[in-house]
């Protein structure tokens, strides 16, 4: 990407809704602030698991609250 390309996308956004203006602002600082994660260094693994979980969610398949429950007491401080 050009310098004059970041520089039109700059100016189409100051068109945008505030909230997308709000979102976009935040997701550059997140990026110069290296708190940013897009993902990329996920494996195949992760991939797979994450396709899996939705799957299940898809299916109506989801821990019992209990279980949920007891998970969470024994983290929370």
């Amino acid at each position: 990407m050009t310098k004059e390309e970041i520089a039109a996308v700059f100016e189409r956004a100051k068109t945008w809704p505030q909230e997308k203006q709000e979102e976009a602002v935040g997701v550059l600082l997140a990026i110069e602030n290296n708190e940013y994660d897009d993902c990329s260094d996920m494996t195949e693994e992760d991939w797979a698991d994450l396709e899996e979980g939705l799957a299940e969610a898809d299916r109506g398949e989801f821990v019992p609250e209990e279980e949920m429950k007891a998970f969470f007491a024994r983290f929370r401080r």
